[in-house]
């Protein structure tokens, strides 16, 4: 897979200025990665006391909801772009047992975010979930999502995109779906370049060979450590089978035998925060790192964020110049 870099997309961020609206917000993947492309956050959704905390700590001057069952669609503000990572626990393919689906208590929560879009209509949705999504009861759930989203006039494109990809050392695939309102091709234009090459493929070894994984290739002082591996294996928040940093593949080692899980200033970097990111103050008897593991095991890779935001900076531009040569036209 090919994507374009978003730091060579970033002039596409200068104008027109865009407004985001964020639900799920969790610790703010989307709204960051977005920030950094010039696209303003003017309101959060979360329910999560810890992932509030966080969001509060980062953008304290933007209104943050805490139900989204319970918002009132008036009250919030005007913006061209909605983003939602709705739940996934009934999705995951982690999950041990049966997948409840749209049909479960948290990724049904899908349904009430698509009631605001119903009420608001924004000009771009954008969504990312597990790409057990894709599976989930046969196809059916996935189908419902896209029919919703059909229904309420939009077009609509989806792509696995995988962190590792955007400059993230975790192999992260997640499917994200765009609409855009009114534009039965936008949301191609948004997901899709028109040339895909071969230019993040890994380089093949010498005789057509190809190139050791980065799982197995080890970074750090092999005389003294710690060591790690190059890419991380996806950081899991809700799995039956692993721990909160998926502790039984993620670790750090040392020469003398000892092992230990990461630290949380290592999730957050391997997930493309800055350190420190969810280090906010925690109450009475919560434990802090495993807070910040499920927080940041649960976000959105900004990295990818800034690919997008830069996608739909571009896209919007080319249609707000679009309808300024067809004024011209018509003057």
């Amino acid at each position: 897979m090919s994507v374009d870099s978003a730091d060579s997309l970033q002039a596409a961020s200068v104008d027109p200025i865009l407004n985001h609206a964020s639900f799920f917000s969790g610790i703010g993947g989307f709204d960051l990665g977005f920030e950094q492309l010039g696209i303003k956050t003017v309101s959060l959704c979360e329910k999560k006391p810890f992932c509030r905390r966080v969001l509060a700590a980062r953008w304290p001057e933007v209104p943050l909801f805490e139900d989204i069952q319970s918002v009132d669609p008036n009250q919030i503000p005007t913006a061209e772009v909605w983003s939602a990572g709705f739940p996934c626990q009934d999705l995951s393919l982690a999950r041990m047992g049966p997948r409840d689906g749209l049909r479960g208590s948290q990724s049904g929560l899908f349904h009430d975010f698509a009631a605001l879009v119903d009420t608001r209509r924004p000009q771009i949705v954008v969504l990312e979930n597990v790409h057990g999504l894709l599976t989930s009861h046969r196809g059916r759930d996935f189908a419902i999502v896209l029919k919703t989203l059909d229904e309420l006039g939009y077009g609509v494109a989806w792509r696995v995109l995988n962190s590792q990809h955007f400059g993230v050392p975790q192999s992260r695939k997640r499917v994200y779906v765009v609409a855009v309102h009114r534009d039965p091709g936008g949301a191609g234009q948004i997901l899709f370049e028109p040339e895909c090459g071969d230019g993040n493929s890994e380089a093949s070894g010498s005789n057509g060979k190809k190139s050791p994984s980065l799982f197995q290739r080890i970074l750090g002082n092999t005389l003294t450590g710690p060591l790690v591996k190059a890419r991380a294996h996806c950081i899991y928040a809700e799995s039956a089978r692993h721990t909160g940093t998926d502790w039984s593949r993620n670790y750090v080692w040392y020469p003398n035998g000892r092992v230990r899980r990461f630290v949380p200033t290592e999730v957050e970097r391997v997930q493309g925060f800055p350190p420190g990111w969810t280090d906010v103050p925690t109450l009475n008897k919560e434990d802090a790192d495993s807070l910040r593991y499920h927080a940041v095991g649960n976000s959105v890779t900004p990295a990818v964020a800034k690919w997008l935001g830069a996608r739909i900076a571009m896209y919007v531009g080319s249609r707000v110049a679009e309808r300024k040569d067809l004024a011209y036209a018509d003057s």
